[in-house]
């Protein structure tokens, strides 16, 4: 089975495998180092007779070379396509014969594998062994990556015929400019064709280091065996620096881009570059969004722009925090007649947000919304070992589960107000039209 690469753009994943841990239990989160310098969070649960894994290296698109957009997602990709002598077949047939799942993620900051795995021991040991094969010893094997070159390249020509990945794509050149967060996470066709073996060794053994390295462990083991698994994954890894840090992005200025697109619908994306995981403001800009337009029919947005005037079926927003300022994001579909007035609600919708910030009662129902859900997300030892992943590669508190319900009815309305007037100014923002006439390519 390959490894998928999947946008973050939605924060967790849920997996239909996952199994349900107690909510109600606190989750005692246990930290350290390995001697080879990978960091480690680890969830012991005996609940269920499982073992979830995460591996996260700062290896996504952001860390792309100049002239090789798509390296990150090639190497990662290719992973699993052939390690340690087996070839990818052979893998999943031996992922198969235990009944464990292999899969991966990558964004623009990180890149992962994710393993679950019955932990009764002839099952946990056959799976481990796969993963630390694939992690450790991947071997790029050259009709491989000519195939997996081929199949993206063309994978990335046909999502150009949607307009969403249009927009998507150009509000983050607009948005990011020269800085590494507008490289698209697929990639570029031309530098992709570029690519060699070499390349991707190289990048291989660049960020999948033990330095750079973030182990993640949920299940029923004991904290020694995850002491002894994390340093096993991690003795392999190639030795080598950590990466070094992303430099941190200029604020955009206001621009407009409208691009021609033969679609039946303006896809419209408004925004600015808004925060990162560690900013302060985090929680304020989160629960004052969820009234904004994060809420679903709940939020303004959807109320301005939908409900009064019927101008399109949904209108979002969302913050995307990353180890550097990420976007935020206002995107709304509209029929082609209708894009400039639905553009104009919705900026005036924002304008009116940031000036007056939420009313008592709307922020009142979003923070009873938020802590009433927040059970849900931590209802799974899947969900679980995503937020630690992020908690580890983010290097949050260790307490941050612990403190959110708090930290969310903390936030009032002068907190919101304050927020989003520090983040986002009403007259600098990036808009990106696909579909309507375009004045831009």
């Amino acid at each position: 089975m390959s490894i998928k690469a999947i946008s973050m753009q939605r924060f967790f994943f849920v997996l239909l495998l996952s199994l349900p841990l107690s909510a109600q239990a606190a989750l005692a989160i246990q930290h350290w180092q390995t001697p080879q310098g990978a960091r480690v969070v680890f969830v012991e649960s005996h609940e269920l007779p499982m073992l979830d894994i995460s591996v996260d290296f700062p290896a996504g698109s952001a860390r792309d070379p100049a002239g090789k957009a798509g390296l990150a997602h090639l190497t990662h990709g290719l992973l699993d396509q052939g390690a340690g002598g087996l070839s990818d077949t052979a893998i999943a047939h031996r992922l198969a014969d235990v009944g464990a799942v292999l899969s991966g993620s990558l964004d623009r900051d990180r890149a992962g594998v994710t393993l679950r795995t019955l932990s009764s021991a002839a099952e946990k040991t056959a799976a481990l062994e796969m993963l630390a094969r694939v992690l450790q010893r991947p071997d790029f094997p050259q009709a491989v990556i000519k195939r997996e070159k081929q199949r993206l390249i063309a994978a990335i020509r046909e999502a150009e015929a949607d307009p969403g990945t249009v927009a998507g794509k150009a509000f983050y050149r607009a948005l990011y400019g020269t800085h590494p967060y507008a490289h698209d996470e697929a990639g570029d066709p031309d530098a992709i064709a570029r690519l060699t073996r070499g390349d991707l060794q190289a990048f291989y053994r660049a960020h999948y280091s033990a330095s750079n390295a973030v182990i993640s462990l949920v299940g029923d083991i004991p904290r020694a065996e995850a002491e002894a698994i994390a340093a096993r994954l991690a003795a392999g890894l190639p030795r080598g620096a950590a990466v070094p840090p992303l430099p941190g992005p200029a604020p955009a200025a206001a621009s407009a881009t409208r691009i021609a697109h033969p679609s039946t619908q303006s896809h419209v994306l408004v925004g600015a570059v808004g925060v990162a995981r560690s900013d302060p403001d985090y929680f304020p800009l989160y629960v004052g969004n969820y009234v904004l337009g994060g809420g679903g029919f709940d939020s303004r947005l959807m109320r301005e722009v939908r409900d009064k005037r019927g101008y399109a079926y949904s209108a979002y927003s969302y913050f995307m925090p990353m180890v550097e300022a990420g976007p935020f994001q206002l995107g709304l579909q509209t029929k082609l007649e209708q894009t400039d007035d639905a553009l104009k609600v919705a900026q005036a919708t924002l304008r009116q947000f940031i000036a007056d910030g939420p009313s008592e009662a709307e922020l009142d129902q979003a923070k009873s919304n938020l802590t009433g859900g927040f059970p849900l997300r931590i209802d799974s030892n899947r969900k679980i070992l995503d937020y630690l992943a992020v908690i580890g590669f983010y290097r949050l508190p260790l307490d941050y589960l612990d403190t959110w319900v708090a930290k969310v009815e903390a936030v009032d309305v002068a907190a919101v107000k304050q927020a989003f007037a520090r983040r986002i100014d009403p007259d600098k923002l990036v808009t990106v039209v696909v579909g309507a006439a375009g004045n831009a390519r």
